[in-house]
């Protein structure tokens, strides 16, 4: 999806010419085939009954005259029958199609009273307009109307909006200013709370109805979120939701305040994007999530001050990725989480502040890469982690200053690779950890460095 998506109503199947055949065309096609089921009614029992030749010497007697007669009758009643079942059937499609263009018809007018009061200057007729758009994708006669009214709310979401004018400062000499000077930044005030309120209610609505299974009423899991460029300063909640279809996209959105929760979701299809995404407040939330084969998208995202909770995550497929994403403040929270299959990938990241911490994970299969990854700053937790399967690389990661830190961890099974890594500077304490060395490891630290700690036995004789 793209931040510029129109969102122009889309043709609904009801909205389409209604195709039937001609009346004679379809009797034909109709007692052809009941000529078809007949006979091979027949022949069937032929042979069921094993019946080898029929007697054709046998004489017309007025009992066998009568029968015929009665079978006669028989087949021109179940002709009649058929005719009518092919008019009640072309009648049934016809009103069924008029019900439908009847219910879209209706849809359409409540469809643009609810978007003309999106547009009033009123902020309770705004609300009102945002329910009844919210209203009108829970009873909207198929996915692609329903699919129209979240792209409305969406698109009210990306328009510009007024910005928190703050407080009104005194004169130099710290006289109060005057009236008129008062009463426009009262209303420049009011006007901003009264966007910020409409923008939140919209934001929690979403959250409500996504949150619901899909399947019942009012649901709308698997349909698209187009949130790119937003800004998320209220909360969103997706505890619960399952995204098996649709992509949800924050693609540029900017998370100034406020709870974006994901908390128990699951990943098992679809995409959450949040690439270019700017953290700079406010939490979001994957605890307890669960990622079998979504594509979660952090790719150039910038974290300068908010939290990002992976904690007891499940990652047993799937992709999250941090490809090139900016670590200068905040924290990323993998505590505890479970890697049996899919891919963490940081390469390219700046990590020059903040935290990523991955305290007690247990890395039984998948994939986590740091490669290439540059540390000057900041901290990545890895204590008492187990890493018993799966991949874990910093192969061409460049540390030059923060702190990494794999203090009580256990080698026992997975791959940990530093091959072609640089150290200049920081911190990178293995001093407490169990198992063999990580493969490139002593390669890369030849030398031996102030600032990287090693254990005693895996150093050569000497040093």
């Amino acid at each position: 999806m793209t931040g510029n998506r129109r969102w122009q109503q889309r043709p609904a199947p009801g909205e389409r010419e209604l195709r039937l055949w001609k009346v004679g065309r379809a009797l034909g096609v109709t007692f052809a085939a009941a000529l078809l089921a007949a006979g091979g009614i027949f022949y069937g029992l032929v042979h069921l009954l094993e019946i080898k030749e029929i007697d054709s010497t046998a004489k017309l007697d007025a009992a066998t005259l009568f029968d015929l007669v009665k079978f006669s009758f028989g087949v021109v009643a179940g002709a009649g029958a058929l005719v009518a079942l092919v008019v009640a059937y072309r009648r049934q499609r016809v009103d069924e199609a008029g019900a439908h263009r009847e219910a879209t018809r209706l849809h359409t007018e409540r469809f643009s009273q609810a978007v003309d009061k999106l547009g009033s200057d009123s902020p309770a007729v705004r609300l009102g307009g945002v329910h009844a758009l919210a209203g009108l994708a829970d009873d909207a006669p198929d996915n692609s109307l329903r699919q129209t009214c979240i792209d409305v709310l969406c698109a009210y979401l990306r328009l510009p909006f007024p910005t928190d004018p703050g407080d009104l400062p005194d004169l130099p000499d710290g006289s109060p200013p005057p009236a008129d000077q008062r009463d426009a930044h009262q209303d420049r005030k009011d006007r901003y709370r009264a966007f910020r309120e409409v923008r939140h209610t919209i934001l929690r609505l979403i959250g409500d109805h996504y949150r619901i299974p899909q399947g019942t009423h009012r649901s709308w899991q698997g349909c698209d979120l187009d949130l790119t460029g937003v800004t998320i300063d209220g909360n969103m909640d997706f505890t619960g939701a399952r995204f098996s279809g649709g992509a949800v996209d924050f693609t540029g959105a900017r998370f100034s305040g406020g709870n974006v929760r994901f908390v128990g979701a699951v990943f098992s299809g679809g995409n959450v994007n949040f690439g270019s995404a700017v953290f700079s407040r406010g939490f979001v939330n994957f605890s307890e999530a669960r990622f079998s084969s979504s594509h979660v998208r952090f790719n150039q995202a910038t974290f300068s001050g908010s939290r990002m909770d992976f904690s007891s995550t499940t990652f047993s497929g799937g992709r999250v990725n941090f490809d090139q994403a900016t670590f200068s403040g905040g924290k990323v929270d993998f505590m505890a989480a479970r890697f049996t299959g899919g891919h963490v990938n940081f390469p390219g990241a700046t990590f020059s502040g903040g935290k990523v911490d991955f305290m007690a994970a247990r890395f039984t299969g998948g994939r986590v890469n740091f490669a290439s990854t540059r540390f000057s700053g900041g901290s990545v937790r890895f204590l008492g982690a187990g890493f018993s399967g799966g991949y874990v690389a910093f192969s061409g990661a460049t540390f030059s200053g923060g702190r990494v830190n794999f203090g009580s961890a256990t080698f026992s099974g997975a791959h940990v690779d530093f091959d072609s890594a640089t150290f200049s500077g920081g911190h990178v304490d293995f001093g407490e950890t169990t198992g063999p060395a990580p493969s490139g490891l002593l390669t890369a630290v030849s030398t031996p460095l102030p600032g990287v700690r090693l254990r005693t036995d895996w150093l050569p004789a000497g040093l």
